[in-house]
């Protein structure tokens, strides 16, 4: 089970522990799920309405965006960005878990409150994930500038974007976008963690050995669609305002706008493109939603199984 368990007969996972289950799951669900998360920065960051109806802007479909980087970009288009957000789910899966298992232990160990019950986990899975934000926003910077650019590239690499950006706009260009994904990380990660607890625990079988993956893959492909649903609007508004200073790379793929800070970004995106407009890209952000939020829990189950296993032998 996620989160400090005072009734397992294991010995309580230590920080490391949790933080190499959490960087390992990030990693392999990472390299699952880039292509979604690609199409959706793409939709993300498109003025147009995104609508096979009208077909004003560049993408208007989620067949038609696959179809369309593929044709001019080629494969390893769904893979930029790879390295800077594969450091990013490393970084923030270990930053995470590690965090969320010392508090859910702290809060059993200084508090009368159970730390299995859903809303402990609510409250230290937000807090963990802000920690974790914090710790990795200038990564989550990066990889959202180079899905973003098309071809030609405007940076070729990881270090080049780091010294461009750095020259050019700044060290807080790194923390662009750090409001509004602080403001919904904690409750979208809190509503991950309280309802993978509820469902997890409803559908655990008596035997967990032959279905406990199964079950970890379902719960979290469900709390991920859920949380995402009710936080989405954060998750566009933090994409736009990380291409701020980056207008050069977005003019091929049609409008362009530049932002003055959080509130500005709300009320243009509400005067400009209503409110569809905060919701662009939610069909592949589900997708993607429910696919890493299914594999990270899985797999950091399946990991933290497997270090106990080995701790035992």
């Amino acid at each position: 089970m996620v989160g400090y368990d005072p009734n397992s007969p294991a010995a309580a996972l230590t920080p490391e522990e949790a933080a190499l289950a959490g960087s390992a799951a990030g990693m392999v669900t990472r390299a699952l799920i880039s292509p979604l998360d690609v199409v959706k920065i793409r939709f993300q960051l498109q003025i147009e309405q995104v609508s096979w109806r009208s077909r004003q802007g560049k993408y208007w479909g989620l067949w038609q965006a696959t179809r369309c980087i593929m044709t001019e970009e080629g494969l390893p288009a769904f893979w930029k960005g790879h390295i800077p957000a594969q450091l990013l789910s490393v970084c923030y899966g270990a930053v995470q878990f590690a965090s969320f298992e010392a508090l859910t232990e702290l809060v059993h160990k200084k508090t009368v409150y159970n730390s299995q019950t859903p809303g402990v986990h609510f409250i230290c899975g937000g807090l963990a994930a802000c920690s974790a934000t914090v710790a990795c926003q200038p990564l989550d910077t990066l990889r959202t500038r180079f899905a973003a650019q098309g071809e030609p590239k405007i940076y070729r690499n990881l270090r080049h974007a780091v010294a461009s950006m750095f020259r050019t706009e700044g060290p807080f260009a790194f923390y662009r976008g750090l409001t509004p994904t602080l403001v919904a990380v904690f409750p979208y990660a809190g509503l991950q963690f309280f309802f993978y607890n509820i469902l997890k625990n409803l559908l655990e079988p008596q035997d967990t050995k032959s279905k406990g993956g199964l079950n970890s893959l379902i719960s979290g492909s469900c709390a991920g669609v859920i949380s995402k649903t009710m936080t989405y609007p954060f998750d566009l508004i933090k994409k736009r305002l990380q291409v701020a200073g980056f207008e050069e790379a977005r003019m091929k793929f049609g409008q362009v706008r530049t932002y003055h800070g959080f509130v500005d970004c709300v009320l243009r995106i509400g005067r400009e493109e209503r409110l569809r407009g905060f919701f662009k890209g939610l069909s592949p952000s589900l997708l993607k939603a429910a696919m890493s939020t299914g594999f990270t829990f899985f797999w950091y189950e399946f990991f933290i199984n497997a270090i106990v296993s080995l701790k035992n032998s």
